[in-house]
């Protein structure tokens, strides 16, 4: 069976290909210097408790976190855009998973800094039936320590590849938040965390998967 990160690792390789080597410079540039910020690492851990927050979704409806945690554990996802081919390809693999997910207890939302309407679009795209919630101004991903800045090389990249982030999040911040997934219990502590600055690295449903059995099976036991 072929995994999530074997098609990220096929979509990047042929992206690699029709992108001029100044502008592949640019971006993995951007990439070696966020990995050696330190971001990752301070990134809220395994162990650590989320605070609770409260975002409207992809319908407008507003959702708090510590509702959410009423009906069990929790499998947030998050990601850059829809613009984004990589978290796309993340998004419809976890929607696959969702039945597991759900059979193992636990409810999945992503989270994007995009606006209601772009993460409606998103949702409809990919016949998402899990909450998207827009995170605007990245204040939940800040909370985790996720957000960052991009570069003004890279903003201007971006602007020549036709996307325009300040239309596409409702500010002129050039935020986003590094990719990352994390399984939390129904007490609000982080029980798994995937967390890497190269924005095609995800993590495996697999694994997500393996961390809400083992949560399961603990209470069990």
């Amino acid at each position: 069976m072929q995994t999530l990160q074997s098609q990220l690792d096929a979509s990047q390789a042929a992206f690699r290909l029709q992108i001029p080597a100044a502008s592949l410079a640019v971006v993995d540039q951007a990439t070696r210097d966020l990995a050696s910020s330190g971001v990752v690492d301070t990134a809220l851990q395994v162990g650590g408790r989320v605070a609770d927050f409260s975002l409207p979704n992809q319908n407008g409806e507003s959702k708090s976190l510590s509702d959410l945690l009423k009906a069990g554990p929790l499998v947030i996802s998050f990601y850059r855009g829809g613009w984004c081919p990589y978290c796309n390809m993340e998004l419809a693999a976890l929607q696959k998973v969702l039945p597991e997910i759900e059979a193992a207890g636990a409810r999945l939302i992503a989270i994007t800094p995009e606006s209601p309407d772009h993460s409606l679009s998103t949702a409809a795209k990919h016949a998402l039936t899990f909450d998207v919630f827009s995170d605007q101004g990245n204040g939940v991903a800040r909370q985790f320590g996720l957000e960052f800045a991009l570069p003004e090389a890279l903003r201007q990249l971006y602007g020549n590849f036709g996307i325009d982030l300040p239309a596409r999040n409702g500010d002129d911040s050039f935020t986003l938040p590094m990719p990352a997934t994390y399984v939390v219990g129904a007490d609000g502590n982080v029980i798994y965390r995937f967390v890497d600055a190269d924005y095609t690295k995800r993590a495996e449903p697999s694994d997500v998967l393996k961390a809400l059995q083992g949560m399961a099976a603990e209470v069990q036991a």
